[in-house]
């Protein structure tokens, strides 16, 4: 809780210049004022009265909040202060997955509704599973460099063959685009199934044969997410996906 709970006057020195105005600088006053503040605002209008202002106090970093009379410091720190959580960039997080895995579920049951006025239906999992893989590979090639770089780390066929780490989300989106359009089966199916049985096999060996601890390339090269379950989900949807679209055009099912 706040050390100071009878002081209900906050002072925030936050950047507002014509070019440029610091986010953190707005959220701090929003979090002050939600949590019962009155904030005297001042503007930093210029580079030279920003610099000016943090050499004074001996910040490197503006906003700066006080309360009491006692400086806070940034938007983080006035965070912790208010007892909220602060992001730690190196902590492990599957909101990502989570936001991919959700909304790809809620486009299909959309589309099957649309479709067949039905949400229970066998092509709304398919498309929750074509859709899932055009979201994973949009995140990989947002940054197709570094997703190489981590794929590199574990996948058996990309260690071999370097460029294979730059075409997979290229491989993996037209098997998607293409399984959520029925269409091409002939190139979505053999994609899907190549691309996810190598690299299930690769997750095996990397994680539950020779329990190495590496980051997961599934949601891109910036991701924090471990090597393991969520990965090797990914890669047996899409072996699972190719093994029954295929059947389903083999078949005519």
């Amino acid at each position: 809780m706040p050390k100071d709970t009878k002081t209900r006057t906050a002072t925030l020195y936050r950047m507002v210049m014509t070019e440029h105005t610091c986010p953190f600088g707005l959220k701090s006053k929003d979090l002050l004022e939600r949590e019962g503040y009155e904030v005297e605002d001042h503007y930093l209008e210029t580079r030279e009265e920003t610099d000016a202002f943090m050499e004074k106090h001996g910040v490197e970093t503006t906003p700066q909040t006080w309360i009491g009379g006692e400086r806070i410091g940034g938007y983080d720190e006035l965070r912790e202060y208010f007892d909220k959580p602060v992001k730690d960039e190196d902590e492990t997080s599957y909101q990502p997955v989570i936001a991919i895995f959700s909304v790809a579920a809620l486009m299909a049951l959309g589309l099957s509704w649309f479709t067949f006025e039905t949400i229970l239906t066998l092509r709304a999992f398919e498309w929750f599973i074509a859709i899932s893989m055009c979201f994973l590979a949009v995140q990989k090639l947002q940054d197709v460099e570094s997703f190489s770089t981590m794929f590199l780390n574990y996948d058996l066929l990309a260690k071999r063959w370097v460029r294979y780490g730059y075409l997979y989300p290229f491989g993996e989106a037209l098997a998607g685009i293409l399984m959520v359009a029925g269409a091409l089966t002939f190139i979505s199916a053999p994609v899907a199934m190549f691309i996810g049985a190598i690299g299930a096999v690769s997750v095996i060996k990397a994680v539950y044969v020779e329990k190495r601890e590496l980051k997961c390339a599934c949601v891109g090269g910036s991701s924090n997410v471990p090597l393991g379950f969520v990965s090797l989900t990914e890669n047996v949807m899409m072996l699972g996906m190719g093994l029954w679209m295929g059947a389903k055009a083999l078949w005519g099912l």
